[in-house]
């Protein structure tokens, strides 16, 4: 079984590739610009057995990602697709201090993108061309609901279009041999925080959540291998919360 993985090389996909090669996938990790990271994730899926293959490329580009496609057909016909690349454009503010070009920016990466992968796995899989079925996650986020005032309302835009998007296209080809699906992690301990100049960003947001914590990025992988697995057959359409009660 082959699964893409987009934005594979750090956090939350990082933590899905491996999970899924424990699960029996190889997999195909993409990554932007970390080639170092990248290697090390398609290496820790080596390790358990399963191919793996490191390839770069902007989901954003229509080329990028059907080289992507391309490239993941050398491991076998592709049975899964989880949409994680996502970007927040830059340090946090209000939506009258952001920039056009950054709201087109992660415009462009977290929907066209989103768009671009689903497109081409649909054209890969689905029976409707010739596929044998699969399953597509894509990665959304709770500030599709609560709108990450302050902060990143253009990011929050984008997931909620995200999860329109899944609803949309599982209708579409739910007798197609496809399942789509979305999880949307709420406060997550990756390197977002930190890159985005915020440090203390985990901290002082933890007492607002429910659970008095932040995820972990295996806790959302386990969701998102829920999702792709049998035992979930019959769920289409779904977006899975997973942010501590937030």
């Amino acid at each position: 079984m082959t699964m893409i993985v987009t934005g594979g090389s750090r956090g939350i996909g990082a933590a899905i590739c491996v999970l899924a090669a424990e699960r029996g996938y190889d997999v195909v990790v993409n990554y932007a610009g970390d080639v170092t990271a990248a290697k090390e994730v398609a290496e820790a899926v080596r390790r358990h057995g399963r191919q793996a293959l490191a390839v770069r490329g902007d989901v954003s580009s229509e080329d990028d990602v059907r080289a992507l496609f391309d490239a993941a057909a050398e491991l076998g016909p592709l049975k899964a697709l989880v949409s994680n690349a996502a970007i927040t454009g830059n340090t946090p503010g209000r939506l009258d201090e952001q920039s056009v070009d950054t709201v087109r920016r992660v415009l462009d990466v977290n929907v066209t993108g989103v768009f671009l992968c689903a497109r081409e796995a649909v054209r890969r899989m689905s029976t409707r061309y010739g596929g044998a079925g699969g399953s597509i996650v894509n990665i959304s986020s709770t500030a599709a609901r609560t709108g990450s005032a302050g902060e990143w309302v253009h990011y929050a835009a984008t997931k909620a279009a995200v999860e329109t998007l899944t609803f949309g296209l599982a209708q579409e080809v739910a007798d197609e041999g496809v399942r789509v699906n979305a999880v949307a992690p709420g406060l997550v301990e990756t390197g977002l925080h930190v890159a985005a100049g915020m440090p203390d960003r985990l901290d002082r947001l933890a007492p607002t959540i429910p659970m008095r914590r932040a995820g972990r990025p295996a806790e959302i992988a386990e969701a998102v291998l829920f999702l792709l697995s049998p035992a979930s057959t019959y769920t289409t359409g779904a977006v899975l919360p997973v942010g501590g009660g937030r």
